[in-house]
């Protein structure tokens, strides 16, 4: 039976029921004050599905599960944004907006929303928290480049183009970022604030790197331009990995990513890497830790859209 054809998927309240499960394991939260309690359920007729009412004397307020979250204030059916999610988060390489519009019957505007919006929610998995590495353990870092700018400025190499930096966990899990520069200034305190400063670290020889022995047990790095590319241990190649998959994924299947919107391509990717079939996850999981991170994270889009 194809994954599509489940209940929460064809079903708007079998969606909403699930969605409760996932969220509300232990009982329903309140999102207006935090109150985890005996709330009450309004089922009278004149109450939509799913409609519930704060316990707490302070509060009263009355929610649903999707209050406070990326589905909040949402014309499209709960079971709809079901599948967006699980198509996004089985996708490798990605699903673009036109194939989402196609797929789920919506138009290709909000195919393209209903996709912002999912991504905002994969920048708040679990798994971003506390930092990479640590005692006996390897860290893998690069950088790659993407696209053009629009305002050129000359000084360096590649000054023409969006830089991309990556640091990975060797068997374990990465964080890209859409950085202005690849320099020392800019690199330096990421790897300190995401790194462990317990692990061994692995890098080429861009001189943005150069100071990195004085923050980790190890650094060692393999000299590109002499055609050095493993060296016992010493290699990128599980970066390089990495960017390869998201390099494929912007050209294979978005083709064009605008600048203000790169971080959130970057995150995507990043999260299903982090939740991968090597780290023992399946595409049901994958999508579930998905939908438990929505909460928080609500979009709007005033201006006019650029697709990508």
């Amino acid at each position: 039976m194809s994954a599509l054809n489940q209940p929460q998927f064809q079903d708007a309240d079998k969606a909403r029921e699930y969605l409760e499960s996932l969220r509300w394991p232990h009982g329903a939260i309140c999102p207006h004050c935090g109150t985890v309690g005996k709330h009450w359920k309004l089922e009278g007729e004149s109450h939509r599905p799913g409609l519930w009412k704060c316990s707490e004397n302070k509060c009263r307020e009355q929610f649903t599960v999707t209050v406070g979250t990326v589905f909040e204030r949402s014309k499209i059916a709960l079971n709809v944004w079901l599948q967006a999610c699980y198509l996004m988060a089985s996708s490798k390489k990605g699903i673009s907006a036109h194939q989402l519009h196609r797929t789920l019957g919506v138009t290709y505007k909000t195919a393209w929303f209903m996709a912002h919006r999912i991504r905002e929610a994969m920048k708040g998995d679990g798994g971003m928290f506390g930092p990479l590495g640590g005692s006996g353990k390897t860290i893998e870092a690069d950088e790659t480049y993407w696209g053009q700018k629009r305002n050129r400025a000359k000084g360096q190499a590649m000054h023409h183009k969006h830089a991309i930096f990556a640091l990975v966990e060797r068997k374990g899990q990465v964080r890209a970022f859409h950085v202005p520069n690849v320099t020392g200034d800019t690199l330096r305190p990421i790897l300190r604030a995401h790194a462990s400063h317990l692990s061994t670290v692995y890098t080429d020889e861009h001189g943005a790197y150069s100071k990195l022995k004085y923050d980790f047990v190890e650094h060692q790095h393999v000299a590109h331009q002499r055609d050095e590319y493993v060296r016992g241990p010493v290699s990128t190649n599980t970066v390089e990995g990495y960017f390869s998959i998201l390099k494929r994924g912007l050209i294979g299947t978005y083709h064009h990513v605008g600048e203000q919107h790169l971080q959130r391509y970057v995150t995507e990717f990043g999260f299903r890497y982090n939740h991968r079939t090597a780290l023992g996850f399946t595409d049901e999981q994958r999508a579930n830790a998905v939908l438990k991170e929505i909460a928080g994270k609500r979009l709007t889009y005033r201006r006019t859209y650029s697709a990508a």
